[in-house]
């Protein structure tokens, strides 16, 4: 899979010669090659495509990497040099780059010594990457199986007196062994108070009897990610837990039946707020309803408050609201989705009512 076709149509569309792409994501999402950020650079032009790396990455990037020229970088000829004669013999002079990816060093480096000019263009590039084609959703499906078959597995070993970090540890295991590459972010496992905090990090804390934990994780397949959330109950909780439980629950439903293509960020965010607003617990939800991943975990576009924007048909979002009780206890429910025109494909497969351990 590369998407060289589809950023050499955008850069006509948006009046430049040539792509230059420095950052670990968009040269994925361009070649298909993964590598870290020292990893390469990828050059799109109206008239042929280059990738250059060192011999750390060469061999397997021309095993993967289809429809490019190729070049070595060593000490004879570095990035600067390949990157001349590549410009040169395209004739490309107005060359977009990613200004959120590149450092300050790298963007002075490149205008003073690239025989072009260097234009923003990290827009270009989220727009091609908010809509999904075929092949990955596909990837996306199967990072989701892969998650919930080893959530469902962690299901049957969890028990009072696991800590947040063997739980973490646990899941990781279980994601990795059925077939995925590595997380797509770090394990969130908050229990007890701790679930109160949106981003808890895991601790030494024993899950016990009463507790809420939450548990938000996502694996990646084939270089796309998955994100889910689910809050358990470790036992019998408090009449009050399961009432928060069931507001977080109809304001996830509420904005699953609302979000699909053609509405705003903000439309979707506003049908699961004011499920919990109408609750009374408005000031608790605290997040955005919704981020978009794919490659990355947290891409665009979202469904926040502030985003008036239309939502574009193919994008994945997620929808997860959420109830967090400062020092108490915190709710949230997690699924991901496609947006269609007609609504949205959920790609998650488990259910949503309170689980008790």
């Amino acid at each position: 899979m590369n998407h060289w076709n589809q950023v050499a149509r955008a850069l006509e569309e948006n009046g430049l010669d040539a792509m230059l792409l420095t950052g670990a994501a968009n040269r994925f999402y361009v070649t298909g090659f993964a590598s870290d950020d020292e990893g390469g650079v990828a050059l799109v032009t109206r008239k042929g495509n280059f990738f250059f790396t060192d011999a750390r990455y060469m061999e397997t990037a021309e095993q993967q990497i289809e429809h490019a020229a190729f070049g070595l970088v060593d000490g004879r000829k570095g990035y600067i040099q390949w990157l001349t004669e590549a410009l040169d013999f395209t004739g490309a002079k107005l060359v977009g780059f990613e200004e959120d990816r590149m450092t300050v060093a790298q963007w002075q480096r490149y205008t003073e010594q690239l025989p072009c000019t260097l234009q923003p263009a990290s827009a270009l590039m989220a727009a091609l990457r908010s809509r999904k084609d075929p092949e990955e959703l596909e990837r996306m499906r199967q990072a989701q199986r892969i998650a919930e078959q080893a959530f469902g597995q962690l299901l049957q070993e969890l028990h009072p007196g696991m800590t947040e970090r063997q739980i973490a540890a646990r899941l990781q295991y279980l994601a990795i062994s059925a077939g995925a590459e590595r997380m797509s972010f770090s394990t969130i496992v908050a229990s007890g108070p701790n679930s109160s905090v949106p981003h808890a990090v895991p601790t030494d804390r024993a899950i016990r009897e009463g507790d809420f934990v939450t548990i938000d994780f996502g694996c990646v397949y084939r270089g796309y990610c998955s994100d889910m959330t689910r809050t358990l109950a470790v036992g019998a909780v408090t009449e009050e837990m399961e009432q928060v439980y069931d507001l977080v629950l109809r304001a996830q439903e509420a904005g699953l039946r609302t979000a699909r293509a053609g509405l705003t960020g903000q439309e979707v965010d506003a049908a699961a707020r004011e499920v919990i607003e109408a609750g009374g617990f408005g000031p608790y939800f605290t997040h955005s309803l919704g981020h978009s991943l794919g490659v990355e975990i947290h891409e665009g576009p979202n469904a926040t408050p502030g985003n008036r924007q239309s939502l574009p048909e193919d994008a994945v979002i997620s929808i997860e609201p959420g109830i967090y009780l400062p020092g108490r206890f915190g709710v949230r429910i997690e699924d991901t989705v496609i947006l269609r025109r007609d609504g949205c494909e959920d790609l998650m497969t488990m259910g949503r009512e309170l689980v008790h351990l």
